[in-house]
């Protein structure tokens, strides 16, 4: 089985330091949005973000702090395979908490892990597939001193790159950083212009 995790742990400092998974596109919370394409393609599914939990009440879902204080989205990555782990799963399913267009079948295109997704041409290395099992390699690369890139600890697993097509103007992947980027998600809502 696979678990699901919505990395909402960045700081959004160039959203004014809002989080970004409760900004809204139409009537609803880039975390709903999120939970609503997971739910389908895994089994239990959770946030992974510090601070104070209730700020993401209304999603109704477990929210994770990270195990290791101040190492990035890994942390958050590492305290999820531990989670999936206790539920029983076999796999851990990430993806960030501003990327709201991910597709319907990104779990079974990514199986079996370990697996990234890329899409024109770059690598999303947080939209990932984890075998639950690198939970202690993850642990001894993040005791380890030097870089703590979520790119380079997935080519040590080793990973596999797994395309997925662009269609009509929306990368599936696409996030947003900035308050354009948001404005740009919002004329793609609920889909990709026509045309």
């Amino acid at each position: 089985m696979i678990a699901g995790l919505i990395l909402a742990g960045g700081k959004g400092l160039r959203m004014g330091g809002l989080d970004k998974p409760l900004l809204r596109l139409g009537d609803r919370a880039l975390l709903d949005i999120l939970a609503d394409r997971l739910a389908p393609q895994v089994g239990p599914v959770a946030i992974s973000a510090n601070g104070d939990p209730r700020r993401f009440a209304a999603a109704s879902l477990s929210v994770l702090s990270d195990d290791v204080p101040d190492q990035g989205p890994l942390a958050g990555v590492l305290t999820g395979l531990r989670w999936a782990a206790a539920q029983g799963c076999t796999a851990l399913l990430t993806v960030p908490g501003d990327t709201p267009f991910i597709p319907s079948d990104l779990a079974v295109r990514l199986w079996p892990p370990a697996a990234t997704a890329r899409s024109g041409g770059r690598t999303h290395h947080a939209v990932a597939l984890w075998p639950v099992g690198c939970g202690d390699a993850l642990k001894a690369y993040l005791d380890g001193s030097g870089s703590r890139s979520v790119a380079r600890f997935a080519r040590a697993l080793p990973s596999r790159a797994i395309d997925f097509p662009v269609g009509g103007a929306i990368d599936p992947f696409f996030n947003i950083n900035t308050p354009d980027d948001l404005l740009t998600a919002r004329a793609w809502w609920p889909g990709p212009p026509a045309g």
